[in-house]
């Protein structure tokens, strides 16, 4: 015990290909962070209607759900690596598509297409970094790779700021014309298109075809559909609950506290920050405390502090509690998706990886339209107890489910060999 490595040593551990892994990670939400920022604006400088614009954030909620499966099913047949390099060309690809073809067809189905890509990346993530992990750095692994990318996604947002106007200033166009937005996302094109450096000296494990079927993920889900019960069920009744308010934290503040756009977008620029440091706080905590128990605890830790968001006669402090739920609820995030992909055989890692994606993006789908409903007709205080309490089940099931020491170490039995 005393020549157990620290943090940093622990950090040190990850190997070269999880390193390449997150250097891309880095970089496509470096991309991402001006994207979220900036693509919006440049669909309405088209001329489009916010509504039409709504049509496009559907889209993309329906293309994770539809998506994720068979993007699990691609990742096992051709490979982590492969995966990546596809996932990251389409993309760039895909963005060039967005940036010329201005019809609604065209921008609908480049949409569908950069989803698809997307997610092809995000499922293929989480088996490759248990592929590429111990068992004593691999929680390290995971928040670290959350972290860093939620620091580049920040780092995004400020740089996504400035580029616009910073291009209009060297051309002979407006700072909110369809030229500077276009031209600002060239950026994210470029991003897509450097990860395929970051992604192309990985050495991918060979795909073994003759030791699995074609169906063998799905005759694991078979066989234990008990097992994935209690592994997705409350994430899925979480993300439910996230769906009611989390799409709308930005009216919230807006319309409760009075604040300015650009008030809310400090707010949530500190969020990201805080979040980041929740995720490379976490596998410290959970070296301590176990995986489970540090999901357990930092989420019911994080439900005073949504209270106070949504309920504080004071803004400052219903700000403070907005970092300090944020950095709370999210931190253990991470360490439950290492959780789970140690719980599940080798071969359906991706498949289980999309079906918790696809749990999560339906909560994300459904809720939001309820919650339209819900503030238009009592406010914002329902929806802030709808939101309570499905976390607080969502958590009281992961604690039944997972939370005592017999439930914890079965996580031995199925974790896979680590390369």
């Amino acid at each position: 015990m005393e020549n157990q490595p620290g943090y940093w040593g622990k950090i040190q551990l990850i190997q070269g290909n999880a390193r390449l892994y997150m250097l891309g990670i880095v970089i496509s939400g470096l991309g991402l962070g001006v994207q979220r920022l900036l693509f919006n604006f440049y669909v309405l400088s088209l001329g489009y209607s916010e509504t039409f614009l709504g049509t496009l954030i559907s889209t993309n909620s329906l293309v994770a759900i539809l998506g994720a499966l068979p993007a699990g099913y691609v990742s096992d047949m051709l490979g982590r690596k492969r995966s990546f390099l596809i996932s990251a060309a389409v993309s760039g690809l895909a963005m060039l598509g967005l940036l010329q073809w201005h019809q609604p067809a065209g921008l609908i189905l480049m949409n569908v297409v950069l989803g698809l890509a997307n997610s092809l990346l995000w499922v293929s993530g989480p088996p490759f970094m248990m592929e590429n992990s111990n068992t004593e750095e691999r929680s390290y692994l995971f928040s670290f790779s959350s972290g860093l990318q939620t620091v580049a996604g920040f780092l995004g947002n400020l740089f996504g700021g400035f580029l616009p106007g910073w291009l209009a200033a060297r051309g002979d166009f407006h700072p909110e014309s369809t030229q500077a937005y276009s031209g600002a996302l060239l950026f994210v094109t470029l991003c897509y298109f450097l990860t395929l450096l970051a992604f192309a000296p990985i050495k991918d494990r060979p795909v073994q075809q003759q030791s699995r079927s074609i169906l063998a993920p799905f005759q694991f889900a078979w066989r234990r559909l008990p097992l994935l019960g209690k592994l997705l069920g409350p994430g899925f009744i979480i993300a439910l609950g996230a769906g009611l308010l989390i799409p709308f934290r930005n009216i919230f503040y807006r319309n409760v506290y009075a604040r300015t756009d650009a008030e809310v977008g400090q707010l949530f620029a500190l969020g990201s920050l805080a979040m980041a440091a929740g995720f490379l706080l976490a596998p410290i905590l959970a070296d301590r405390l176990g995986k489970i128990r540090l999901v357990v605890l930092s989420q019911f830790l994080s439900i005073p502090f949504l209270l106070l968001m949504g309920f504080s006669p004071y803004y400052w402090l219903s700000a403070a509690a907005f970092l300090a739920r944020g950095a709370l609820m999210n931190m253990s995030n991470p360490i439950y998706q290492a959780f789970l992909m140690e719980h599940v055989e080798e071969d359906s890692r991706a498949m289980v990886t999309s079906l918790n994606s696809m749990s999560w993006n339906f909560g994300w789908t459904v809720s939001p339209q309820i919650s339209g409903w819900i503030q238009e007709s009592y406010g914002f205080g329902p929806v802030f107890a709808g939101t309570t309490s499905t976390y607080v089940i969502g958590t009281l099931l992961t604690h039944w489910f997972f939370g005592r020491k017999k439930a914890e170490s079965e996580t031995r039995k199925t974790a896979g060999t680590a390369l």
